[in-house]
């Protein structure tokens, strides 16, 4: 991120919903599955079309389930990622844990917007509100940067500079890192 870059970080909810449409709904921007690919199985997903997804997540945001995080900058949405606790998502190939685990499972910058540092603004911004939900383990499931699926996730050296760990794989393209809470020590990384 450059330094004369100022970006505000916001929970999705029901005050900054109509936000979270605009950036979907924007040029290029993923309406077409409102990043419910972790959260409806295929079958349901299917059977929904743009509205109906939309009214899906709409239907989380009202039920107070935590789906993410928007950047902002100069009062307008340039970021979005999806970082919520691990439970609220289908199977992500994580481990098994007694930790209070949260996940970062998709990324979208509109395209005017990228190469500018939003997405490890947004990284680090889904930390930090995982960690204040009390977090003990962030997991996060990024693909290499010549990946031909999966890109949404986000990449494995962005991880890497923020400190997160391999501990596994998901799938053939889908590597499981983690972060533990400074409280937790280096040991918890590793799952």
């Amino acid at each position: 991120m450059t330094p004369a870059r100022q970006l505000e970080f916001h929970e999705v909810g029901a005050d900054t919903w109509s936000d979270l449409v605009r950036l979907m709904d924007s040029r290029g921007g993923p309406h077409y599955c409102w990043c419910l690919a972790w959260r409806e199985p295929s079958s349901v997903r299917k059977r929904l079309d743009l509205a109906g997804r939309r009214a899906s997540m709409e239907a989380r945001v009202e039920q107070q389930t935590p789906v993410g995080i928007l950047a902002y900058e100069d009062a307008e949405p340039v970021g979005w990622c999806s970082v919520a606790p691990r439970e609220t998502y289908l199977d992500l190939g994580g481990f098994d844990s007694s930790e209070v685990v949260w996940s970062i499972v998709c990324f979208f910058v509109p395209r005017s917007q990228r190469g500018q540092g939003v997405g490890e603004a947004l990284l680090e911004a889904a930390i930090a509100t995982a960690r204040s939900h009390g977090a003990d383990v962030v997991e996060a499931y990024p693909v290499d940067p010549d990946s031909p699926s999966y890109q949404f996730m986000g990449f494995v050296p962005m991880f890497e500079r923020a400190g997160f760990h391999e501990v596994g794989r998901a799938g053939t393209r889908r590597h499981v890192m983690r972060l533990a809470s400074p409280s937790k020590g280096p040991g918890a990384a590793r799952g």
